[in-house]
Formats: structure tokens, sequence, C-alpha cells
């Protein structure tokens, strides 16, 4: 297998575990060094290299800037050279390594991160669950949905669909820390939050109205679930915004989730319908509210 289709290959790999990597290209090499421009090489947090930047004396360097990278989600551009003292110098646009060994030879290696998609895992067959899953990738969320006898045709944007949703059969299938927005407005709703709680999510939401959800979580309570993780539900879900349509209801909740996701604080707010503050116009009536209460 060559250089590029060893990369490739691993990259794909890499990716659909969800594992985050760099991406590592040799820009420059100066003799005796083994490598050659072009050379690529993936490599992930520990240590791991698939592919060829070059011989043993350059990996330190380089393993320590991936996890650079991949800490703070910014490229770098490196340069590897022979010195006596082995030390780390800020060039302003490289960072330069000294390196010790005795082979010799000057690498300028670019190291670019490849994070995984952030998660967000959808639970319901509500209009509001088939809005997040079709809006949701469009932001940078790889969806999974999951909802009792739900058709996978049905949701062409998600990722994964689950038609079950028993906790024993999904969990061991989605790893901790996604967001998890629970939409199920009506349809098996103790069911569904019972499973959020045992995905490990960074974070639960649940479109329901203030009041619904206060029920709910008390159930959930008096079911066995941890008063703690319970009361860290979000709901009623949703950035404060007067939302009537299941499209606007889950930009609502995304925009909500993207804040978190870049470090906002997620608090429930006082709604008249899942998103809308108290302090704004009241909606106007409708038959079946979004919320499903």
């Amino acid at each position: 297998m060559s250089n590029v289709d060893t990369v490739l290959d691993a990259a794909h790999r890499l990716q659909q575990s969800g594992t985050p990597y760099a991406l590592v290209s040799v820009i420059k090499a100066l003799a005796p060094a083994s490598a050659h421009p072009g050379d690529k090489a993936v490599v992930t947090a520990d240590g791991a290299f698939h592919g060829w930047i070059g011989g043993g004396c350059a990996q330190p360097a380089v393993v320590r800037t991936v996890r650079q990278v991949l800490a703070d989600g910014h490229a770098r551009l490196i340069r590897i050279a022979p010195t006596a003292d082995g030390e780390e110098k800020d060039l302003g646009d490289v960072l330069e390594f000294g390196m010790a060994c005795h082979s010799g030879g000057t690498l300028e290696l670019f190291v670019d991160p490849v994070l995984p998609l952030a998660r967000l895992v959808v639970i319901g067959a509500s209009p509001v669950a088939a809005s997040l899953a079709q809006l949701a990738p469009r932001v940078g969320f790889a969806v999974t949905l999951i909802a009792q006898d739900a058709d996978a045709g049905a949701y062409p944007d998600a990722r994964q669909v689950f038609a079950t949703d028993e906790p024993d059969v999904v969990t061991p299938q989605i790893g901790p820390g996604a967001w998890v927005v629970v939409a199920t407005q009506g349809r098996r709703d103790l069911q569904a939050l019972r499973l959020a709680l045992a995905l490990e999510a960074r974070q639960v939401s649940f479109v329901a109205s203030a009041r619904k959800a206060q029920v709910l979580k008390a159930s959930l309570v008096a079911g066995g679930e941890k008063a703690e993780a319970v009361d860290a539900i979000v709901a009623p879900a949703g950035y404060p915004m007067p939302a009537t349509t299941p499209e606007e209801i889950a930009l609502s909740v995304l925009a909500a989730v993207v804040s978190h996701r870049h470090g906002g604080e997620a608090k429930p707010v006082a709604a008249s319908c899942c998103g809308a503050p108290a302090e704004l116009p009241p909606l106007p009536a409708v038959k079946s509210s979004c919320c499903g209460h």
C-alpha cells in the first residue's frame, strides 16, 4: 500500500470511529532527512503514526505538536532541525524544535487537526425531531435519531437511525459526550428521558412545557433516576424566542445547543411554548401545542 493509501485508509477508520487526529505533511526536507516533500502521516494523540514523515528523531516533536493542535484546534507549522540543546523556539510563523539525535537533516511540517463532528442525538419521531435531524448537519453535527419503529428513509440527513428506544440496545452503540434532545412530544416521553439519562450525554434537553417537564422529572426521580441528573435536564429546551412551527422550534433548540457547545450556559427559560420567554407577546392559540403538553 502506498503512503497516500495508508494515510487515507487510516483517516477513514479514525473518522468513522470519531477519533481525533492530525494530518501531518512534509513541506520541506533537507538532506540527510529521510522524508520528502509531500510525504504524509496521520497521527493520533496517543502517538500512533500511519504513513511516513521521516525517522524516529522527529517523532517526539510531532507527537507533542499533534497534542497541542488537537487541544486547541489550531494548525501549526513546525521546523525540526539538528541542534545540541534540543530546545523549542517560537519564531512567530513557525515553531522550531531542536533535534538532539545525530541523524541530521531538517524537516518543515504542517500539522493540521481533524476533529470529529459534534454528535447530536435526537430522540423522538415528532415533527420537531424530524426538523432537528434535517437542520443540525448543516451546522456541523452528526445526527443520530432514535425512535420506536422509526423509518430510516424518513431521516436521510441522519448519520444513524435506531428503530428502538430500548437502552440495552442503543447505549452500547452510542459513546458518551453527545448532546441529546428529547423531542417525543407526548409519545413515550418517560422512556425517551430514561434513555437520554443512560447515554452519558454532555447535555440533555427536553422539548416540553415547564409544567410537563416538572411532572415528568418528578416521575423519573420517583422511578429511581438520580435527582441530580434529572435536575440537569434543560426544559423547556431552546433559545428564548417566540417559536411556533416545528421548524422554528428546532431552530430554537439547535441555537441553544450550539451556544452550549461553544461555552454558553444553558438555562431553562420561563416559556409559553418551548422557547418563547414569558415577557414576549403571547403566542396565538393553537389546537395542539408545539410542546406536546
